[in-house]
């Protein structure tokens, strides 16, 4: 669940519980989609598209403001050019080194749609922003994903859903450290005559980033539409005149021309007014349809058993205008959709002039555009070369985009319940209205609460997730239902953001890490006796072994620390850790204290024998001191001193440095800081 509150920014990145998405394309606009998502250190850019209303480096989506070198993940989500048309640039001009992902549909169509772009652009060489050249090198650095397939790039995990929308659009899921995010691009819960509608995804997001073109809009019924705009192309075919409807090569068009196919055999009538689909990917397009027939709807996939749908008997390919002999009515499907530029530019300019033409636009506009521009109905439009021509051909609008209507954008939400809506992919008015809408209509629903957000480009939305951390017990460790109140000792492993505790010996099985052990070895000077450094060294440890090996006098102090005797030199040697660290930095201060100690070898005093008898005397005269010996009565039984001291018995266990005095608690203090003290003072560290 998400929480809102001030980040800390002294926290890491990657133990943060800040979510940031900021849109750097596409927020409170239409075009050029792209937007960055960043959670646990982990970044992923979605989309990465241009602006079609603008030209060169102004397209471009608001990258200046992030390092393209720290995206781990690219995902795009449809061919459009307002969601890929940057990538290029973006893969090949930038310092981007992550990986990039489509499904095989879209990297099949991208490739063509980008290259005639190109080709097609009415810009200057300085407002280019790469060559075909530039199309071919990103080709090889795009990975493809197939619907459903999860994928874990640096502990993203990631999968996409069906769009509808258009061929290969996709709708990615992204999860990171147990948060989820969908990103729906654009979607359609639609079904047409070609595709199948939006999938709903079977987990709830803690996030959804939805699109929110139409706004509150609700599209009229299919076969409404449809009607419409058949009826509209016939009348202005049968008063003489041509018809000219601006698509972009991939997408509606398909649908459209299955419109108008089917159509016109249905009118004979008709069928001496010629249909053309001028695009110069024309015949490209549709063998990368007929190749993935299996990604349409059912409809369409029962079709191809009998006939190839996508095969028009009634409409003919046109490359370009050299071909195209412009005599009597004709209805031409025309790239690119918002008529910025090419074919469908050129033959709006020769056709606008005469009143018994029309243009029909069948699919959502940018500002910016001329196909925007001639929806508002104006007197005159200025060409290509900036002349002035009168504008006196019908224009009508039919949309058959296929994105998401209020209806359909609620629906899908109240489906998926998601805590926290990001509105994307929408002019401000309308994304400010879907925005108001939304919230009076959960406003009253006590089965779920959201939270709406319509941020500006460059505008971050801050969000929290605070997840509890859980380690899993694995291998060895977990071989046996552990009980209430058992430890477990292991090593912890965090990889991405899974933990796990297993013994050392299960590192290779469960990890690619390995155990190692270091050995450490200090050499120092020492020019005193063997005898000296003994005796420093059992006062230190108590017992210590001693032995030859190799020829040299060796010693081991607390059974980890080997001390090896040379003539003017003491080496140590251990194996590296927390305690055996320790014990050795105890041992080399030893051997520099007898390195100081200037006793002959002949006066070197013996060891004191530190025993439990030893240390019943010094405890004795110790307490003697503190309370005089009048006072205490000794007897020692079951190792447990009995004393009465000012006429309070006290006991004192000797084997747990225990006090126990009933009848006074401050005594039975005092009493046993300075037994604990004494024990500490007296005996050597012990290694057990």
């Amino acid at each position: 669940m998400s929480t809102k509150r001030k980040a800390d920014a002294q926290v890491p990145a990657e133990e943060s519980d800040q979510l940031v998405i900021k849109p750097l394309g596409a927020g409170q606009e239409v075009g050029r989609s792209c937007h960055m998502l960043e959670f646990k250190g982990k970044k992923i850019m979605l989309d990465c598209g241009i602006h079609p209303g603008l030209n060169g480096m102004m397209s471009l989506p608001f990258t200046d403001i992030i390092n393209p070198e720290e995206i781990d993940v690219l995902l795009i989500s449809h061919f459009h050019l307002d969601h890929c048309g940057a990538l290029p640039w973006f893969m090949q001009k930038t310092s981007f080194r992550g990986r990039c992902f489509m499904t095989h549909a879209t990297k099949a169509i991208y490739r063509w749609l980008l290259a005639d772009y190109v080709k097609v652009s009415n810009i200057s060489s300085d407002d280019i922003l790469y060559t075909e050249q530039d199309i071919e090198l990103s080709m090889d650095k795009i990975e493809t994903i197939n619907f459903h397939q999860q994928m874990d790039v640096n502990g993203i995990k990631f999968w996409c859903y069906n769009a509808g929308h258009v061929l290969g659009a996709a709708m990615f899921m992204i999860e990171i450290a147990g948060v989820k995010v969908l990103y729906t691009g654009d979607f359609s819960r639609q079904e047409d005559r070609h595709l199948m509608a939006a999938e709903i995804p079977h987990v709830q997001p803690d996030v959804l980033i939805v699109e929110s073109t139409y706004g509150t809009h609700i599209h009229e019924k299919r076969e409404t539409r449809e009607a419409r705009f058949t009826g509209l192309i016939h009348d202005i075919v049968t008063r003489g005149g041509r018809c000219l409807i601006p698509v972009f090569a991939l997408g509606r068009a398909q649908e459209l021309l299955l419109i108008l196919d089917e159509y016109w055999s249905m009118h004979p009538e008709l069928h001496d007014i010629p249909i053309y689909y001028a695009s110069s990917l024309a015949k490209k397009c549709m063998s990368v349809y007929q190749t993935y027939i299996n990604a349409m709807n059912e409809k369409i996939r029962k079709q191809i058993t009998i006939s190839n749908p996508f095969v028009f008997k009634h409409i003919s390919n046109l490359k370009s205008m050299d071909h195209f002999e412009d005599i009597g009515p004709s209805v031409v499907l025309a790239s690119p959709g918002m008529m910025q530029s090419g074919l469908s530019r050129e033959l709006f300019e020769s056709w606008c002039t005469d009143k018994r033409n029309g243009c029909i636009i069948a699919g959502y506009c940018v500002e910016g555009t001329l196909a925007k521009t001639i929806l508002n109905e104006p007197d005159e439009i200025v060409t290509m070369s900036g002349q002035k021509l009168p504008l006196k051909c019908s224009v009508d609008y039919i949309s058959f985009s296929a994105h998401t209507d209020y209806q359909q954008t609620s629906e899908f939400i109240r489906e998926l319940k998601p805590p926290n809506v990001v509105l994307v992919h929408g002019e401000a008015n309308e994304m400010a209205r879907l925005k108001a809408a939304l919230l009076r209509e959960y406003e009253d629903t006590t089965d779920f609460k959201i939270d709406v957000y319509n941020p500006r480009n460059t505008q971050a939305v801050e969000l929290y997730f605070r997840g509890e951390k859980m380690a899993k017990v694995v291998g060895k460790l977990a071989s046996e239902k552990p009980k209430q109140g058992d430890k477990v000792s292991g090593i912890l492993i965090k990889r991405n953001f899974n933990y796990h505790i297993m013994t050392p010996d299960d590192l290779t099985n469960y990890t690619d890490r390995a155990m190692s052990t270091v050995t450490q070895r200090q050499s120092v000077s020492y020019t005193g006796s063997l005898s000296l450094l003994v005796y420093y060294l059992q006062q230190l440890s108590g017992k210590i072994d001693q032995f030859e090996k190799q020829g040299k006098q060796c010693l081991k102090v607390f059974d980890a620390i080997l001390v090896q005797v040379e003539p003017k030199i003491v080496t140590l040697e251990w194996v590296a850790g927390p305690v055996n660290d320790m014990y050795a930095d105890s041992v080399l201060t030893v051997i520099l204290r007898a390195e100081a100690d200037p006793v002959p070898q002949k006066a070197v005093p013996v060891a004191i024998k530190v025993d439990k008898s030893h240390f019943q005397e010094c405890l004795l005269e110790m307490l003697s001191d503190m309370f005089g010996s009048e006072t205490i009565n000794k007897l020692i039984k079951n190792n447990v001193m009995s004393l009465t001291i000012d006429n309070k018995p006290v006991e004192i266990a000797l084997d747990t440095l225990a006090v126990k005095c009933d009848e006074d608690d401050q005594l039975q203090s005092i009493i046993h800081t300075a037994v604990n003290k004494l024990h500490q003072a007296i005996t050597p560290i012990n290694s057990a």
